[in-house]
Parts: structure tokens; sequence; C-alpha cells
């Protein structure tokens, strides 16, 4: 049976959720029988649904599959439960960072503001045994600069150079994915080479913070919260494991949903959770949580201002979008002397990817840059919060979510501090060699990709 999003002509999408799910429930009859019962043992296994993502077909590899199987909240118990132990060889300082697009799931869940729901989280994680949690913020701070400096570079070789545009944003994963396994070579050269925010946090945990503390990368195990699955697929990716030390950049990835049912099945609310506050990498505590955009991490916001005064002069205060087919396409357009110098676009779901790869196949393409974003919506309507039980999005939870998430201040990425000085202490300066391999990584066709002729558009 061929699933909705499929573009192949045929889809295995439901063989390999079956693939997962097994997997998952043979572990938890494993660790039942043989584990020492703890306080954690009654908790029932995470259900990843590929059908929740773009990850689907052949998109995915059964070896694929059993690492994702891998990454649920027993592997998180684990960790805590032998940090117990007095092996102390097998301790781990236990590290999360949180997505910020995570955490208006659980101001809206619990009715609090954003940065409350984020210190009461900490609270509660720091109560299970993890060491450290922060935010994600600086790692986007990092995606979205590059990305910009990205972007003024293709457009001055642009006249030799056919792949520098469109180009295409690469924070969202489930895009990836896609377009790496079923797009191929027409897309992928023309994908920012910029990491996600996900790649550049491990990097900062599992390279600058560990040498802040004087830590082995293996002795750490790094945990992202994150609005979806796909995330999961992004950390297992070969590019973002270091062969030295036998160490993935993110270990774990667990979704908004996951971390709430841990707190549902041992009965508690995250009201009742005691504060504390968000630590940075430097050793102090963050204030109140930031955002770079609406829905997302604004990268066609950032992008758009910073091109349009970098290379035309042109100080751009607010962006005006414009709807097109659906409200999860928009338009934006810079305009001097009467002539558009700047098309960008916003398209969010599966549909609108379809119809853009179709016309960039047709080459009917007008836009320099698309932020595209897998879930319809936005990070905000990911798969591993804005759900119901069964399985469908929570339109009222989502309204909330949106609500909440726009009383969170907008901080632009220049004007970070912290940046800057790690920019020149870690990275040794904005265009060194090391910033190059920290930061950027490639995006290729992979040898599973199908024909052209096996994709119906």
């Amino acid at each position: 049976m061929k699933c909705e999003n499929c573009t192949k002509k045929e889809c295995s999408k439901k063989q390999k959720t079956d693939d997962i799910q097994n997997p998952l429930a043979d572990a938890a009859c494993s660790n039942s029988e043989n584990e020492e019962k703890n306080e954690f043992h009654k908790l029932a296994s995470a259900r990843i649904f590929l059908s929740d993502c773009l990850a689907c077909d052949n998109c995915v590899t059964s070896e694929e599959s059993t690492r994702i199987s891998q990454q649920n909240q027993e592997e998180l118990f684990k960790v805590l439960n032998l940090n117990k132990k007095c092996d102390a060889s097998k301790h781990k300082v236990v590290v999360v960072s949180m997505c910020p697009q995570s955490l208006p799931y659980f101001a809206a869940k619990f009715n609090l503001s954003v940065t409350d729901a984020a210190r009461r989280l900490c609270g509660y994680l720091k109560s299970l045994g993890v060491h450290h949690v922060f935010d994600t913020t600086l790692a986007t701070d990092f995606s979205i600069l590059e990305s910009q400096k990205e972007f003024v570079q293709r457009y001055h070789r642009r006249t030799h150079d056919e792949h520098s545009f469109p180009m295409f944003a690469s924070a969202c994963p489930g895009w990836i994915r896609y377009a790496e396994r079923v797009l191929g070579n027409p897309v992928t050269p023309h994908i920012c080479t910029t990491k996600s925010p996900q790649q550049i946090m491990g990097s900062l945990v599992k390279d600058y913070f560990a040498r802040q503390q004087n830590l082995c990368p293996d002795k750490i195990f790094h945990i992202i919260l994150a609005p979806c699955y796909d995330k999961k697929l992004e950390a297992l990716r070969e590019d973002f494991y270091t062969a030295l030390y036998n160490s993935q950049d993110v270990d774990c990835v667990l979704t908004s949903g996951e971390i709430a049912q841990i707190m549902e099945q041992t009965n508690l609310s995250l009201k009742d959770m005691q504060e504390s506050p968000i630590e940075s990498l430097f050793g102090d505590v963050d204030g109140e949580i930031v955002r770079h955009g609406t829905r997302s991490d604004g990268y066609l916001e950032h992008i758009f201002k910073h091109a349009a005064k970098e290379l035309f002069g042109i100080d751009v205060k607010e962006i005006t979008y414009r709807a097109l087919k659906n409200k999860d396409f928009h338009e934006v357009t810079l305009e001097k002397d009467g002539e558009t110098v700047l098309r960008f676009a916003a398209a969010y779901g599966f549909r609108n990817i379809q119809n853009m790869i179709l016309k960039l196949k047709k080459g009917k393409f007008p836009y320099h840059f698309v932020e595209v974003l897998a879930c319809p919506g936005g990070c905000l309507n990911g798969k591993g919060q804005a759900q119901t039980e069964d399985g469908k999005p929570d339109k009222a939870l989502l309204q909330q979510m949106e609500d909440v998430y726009t009383t969170v201040p907008v901080q632009p990425p220049e004007t970070s501090a912290h940046v800057q000085k790690l920019y020149q202490d870690w990275l040794e300066g904005t265009d060194s060699k090391k910033a190059q391999e920290t930061l950027h990584t490639k995006y290729s066709a992979s040898k599973q990709t199908t024909s052209s002729l096996d994709i119906k558009w």
C-alpha cells in the first residue's frame, strides 16, 4: 500500500514502522527480565512512527531502524542508573540541550510562560539525575550567521556557478533526508552546507564544553529535547561522529511528548517541579528564553535582512509575507529601483515541498532562498509534540503553543556576545578552517537515491 507522502512506486513505510516497534517491545521485555528493577522500570517504551515524518520508504535502513529504536527513555534511564553504581568507569556526565520549539509545548500543556516552563523542566530533569541543562539558542545563532554568510557568497558567484541558487535551508532533518535519499543530485548541491542547530550544539557540547570540563567526549551522554522524530535520524549521521572517541555528537534525541510521557507515568506535573535556571556553556546561568523566528528558527527572516543590507545597502526593519497557494507557502521580495532583486520563500509541509521541486525541475523556479520544513505549520507542529492520542494534529494545542511562543522576545544572532567570543576562543576566527569544519558539512545524494523515473510528480 502506498502512503500519502511517498513519491516512489513502492512504499515500505508501514513495514519499517513495524520493524521499529518490534525491537522496542523486545527491548522492554529483555530489560524487564534481565535488569535490576529500579524506579524507572515500569515506564513504557517510546513508540516511534516513521509515518509521522518524511523518513519513509527506502530512506531508513534496518540498521538505522535499530539505532533509532534505542533512542528512547529507557536509554536515558540506563545511563542514569549506571551513574548510581559503584563502577565509576561507566559513569557519564548527562547533558540535555532543549530546542526552543519544544518549550511552548510544556508552557501550553501546563499553563505556564515559556521561561517558567523551561526553568521547571530544567528542575525536573535535574531531579532525575541530569547534570547540565542548556538551550540550543547559541547553536542557532551560529547556524543562522553561517547561513547568512553562505548566501552572500553564493550570490557573488551566481553567474558562474549554476548551483548557487536557489539555496535551500538545511535545518530540517526530515527535508534533508528526503533530499539526499529521494531527490538526489538535482537538489543536494543547492542545500546550504551549514549544520543544523542540533548538530552545532553537538559540537559545542562534545568539543567546547568537554574541553572546559576536562572530559573526553565519550564520557558525556548528550540528549537533545526536540519537537520531532526526524531529529533522531539526524543524530545518526556519519559526519556527526568522532571515530577517535567512538562518540556521536548527539547520543540520544527525545521528543517533547516522550518527556511528558515520563511525567504522566510517574504522576508528576511540571507545575509541581522546583525551578532551576538554564545554564550556559560558559558556566553561568542564562536569563529569559529567546527565539529567532515565529514557528521555526527564522532563517528566512534573518538571511533576508542580512542580504538586503550586505548586498543592496537596504535596512529592512519589518518583513511582509505574502501567502500564495496556502498558509504554509509564503513569499518575500525586495525591490530596488523598481526591480525585484531578492525573492525568498517559506515552504512548509510535504505537498509544498513537492510543488517546489517540480518547479525547480521544470526550470521555473524564481527564488533565491527557500526555508524548507517538513512539518506543515513549522517546527512547533512537530509530530513529537503537537499530536492527539490517536495520532492526529492537535490544532487547539498548536494554537496555544503559537500564542505563547509569540510572547518570547526575538534576539538577532548578531547581538550575541557569546557567539563572537566562541568564534575567537573556540573556532580560531570567523573564517578559519576550524570554523568551516566545525559548523559546516556536505549534503550529497545517497547511493539509495531513486532514479527520476521512479518519482511521481
